[in-house]
């Protein structure tokens, strides 16, 4: 299903669902409500069942591709750092935003929503979630085992290892591996995967939506309009520091990456999607003038590692969902949150709804109700398009700062090499 008709589907489905939960709301009293809502949430729960059967192989695939393709020389290894370092810094800034303006609004407090009739209550107030398990659950015992169990944090770990331990065999003159070449193809065919589930998501909508407002009314939606109002006023303070950042490299020429960005930015924001707008960021890398070999480096592994847009939603979703339920989130619990996030968020940008995956692998590891993907699953589409394009900005702006110091670089080797190039009498 192409995007815009999964989107087009997605928001009739939303409103078939508002209209069928309000009939229902208004006809059956408190007792009748719930037990239809929890026939229609059985659908849901298939949808969600299947967003996790993807979230293992995909992570490992995507992860250990995007590291193993950082090996080259030692310029490409000084570019790579640079690059990792903008990438680290811009997620803790767009994770910090998505807490701040979460705990400034407030958006999901006064839901009080419940799972299975019972609040919930202790999620982030129990030991599961302190920091020495933590830190022991971050290293895994066996691969399998934590591709099994979904532990997301684990995988990661084991990605980043056998990824480098990849880029060092390559680095080393080997040539492209063939390990390479088969988990490029699992990835190529884990966001088939991906596509496919996303069939469900309509339904899923449909059914989230109507559960939601059969049990609590008409005032979810309401609830709802705000907390999308408030993550694109998170979005433009975000774009602001990205900007800000871009010209104080970049200085006046900003303006023209702005000129060049254009495009690929509205292709984002209308398709949701930021391989569609691939093809033309790179064009506009050309156009601006970044060093085409930094930006065919740079570009692809941002796509994996640089998510300012998707890093502010997950916060601010995870905090949203939190409020909904009543559950208390202290400020060692939040710092537990971005740290979580900013690990367990690398390696999905390409994929359908990626930052639902990260959610769906995220939540149980903070103690927070599942359930709560299905809140956001019928505004999720008008959420998609703002994140997806501020992905794609911030990537294009990222690229281009890189790419101006890949061509400082790669000036002064040129005189260096010919420097110590024998001179022809």
């Amino acid at each position: 299903m192409k995007s815009r008709l999964l989107v087009k589907a997605i928001v009739v489905a939303m409103i078939f669902g508002i209209v069928l939960g309000g009939t229902l709301h208004s006809q059956l009293d408190a007792a009748a409500a719930k037990e239809i809502s929890g026939y229609l949430n059985l659908v849901t729960d298939v949808f969600l069942r299947l967003i996790k059967m993807v979230i293992a192989p995909l992570v490992l695939a995507t992860l250990v591709t995007g590291v193993a393709s950082m090996s080259g020389n030692g310029s490409m290894g000084r570019i790579g750092f640079k690059a990792i370092t903008w990438f680290l810094v811009a997620s803790l800034v767009s994770l910090s935003i998505g807490l701040l303006f979460a705990n400034i609004f407030q958006p999901g407090v006064g839901l009080n929503l419940t799972v299975n009739g019972e609040a919930v209550s202790t999620g982030l107030n129990t030991s599961g979630f302190s920091l020495p398990i933590f830190l022991t659950h971050v290293f895994p015992r066996s691969i399998i085992e934590a591709m099994g169990t979904n532990e997301v944090l684990q995988i990661v770990v084991f990605s980043l290892f056998f990824g480098s331990a990849l880029a060092f065999v390559k680095g080393r003159g080997k040539g492209k591996s063939i390990i390479v070449d088969m988990l490029e193809e699992l990835a190529n065919v884990m966001f088939r995967v991906t596509d496919y589930v996303m069939y469900v998501a309509p339904l899923a909508v449909f059914s989230a939506i109507a559960a939601t407002i059969t049990v609590h009314g008409l005032e979810m939606v309401v609830t709802f309009g705000k907390m999308v109002g408030q993550f694109y006023l998170g979005l433009a303070i975000l774009w602001s520091l990205i900007t800000l950042a871009g010209y104080m490299a970049l200085g006046p020429r900003i303006k023209d990456l702005f000129k060049h960005m254009r495009e690929p930015i509205l292709i984002a924001f209308s398709t949701a999607s930021s391989e569609a707008a691939y093809p033309k960021t790179i064009a506009a890398m050309d156009k601006f003038g970044a060093n085409k070999r930094v930006s065919s480096f740079v570009l692809p592994l941002g796509y994996s590692f640089n998510l300012d847009g998707s890093m502010m939603y997950q916060a601010f979703i995870v905090m949203f969902i939190a409020q909904a339920y009543n559950i208390e989130m202290t400020v060692s619990h939040q710092v537990m949150v971005l740290l979580t996030l900013l690990v367990i968020s690398k390696g999905t940008a390409g994929v359908a709804r990626g930052a639902l995956v990260v959610l769906a692998a995220g939540l149980p590891m903070m103690g927070l109700p599942e359930a709560g993907l299905l809140l956001i699953l019928a505004v999720d589409p008008i959420l998609d398009m703002g994140r997806t394009a501020t992905n794609v900005f911030g990537c294009g702006v990222a690229t281009a700062v890189i790419g101006r110091h890949g061509n400082e670089h790669e000036e002064v080797e040129t005189a260096i090499d010919a420097e110590k190039s024998p001179q022809v009498v």
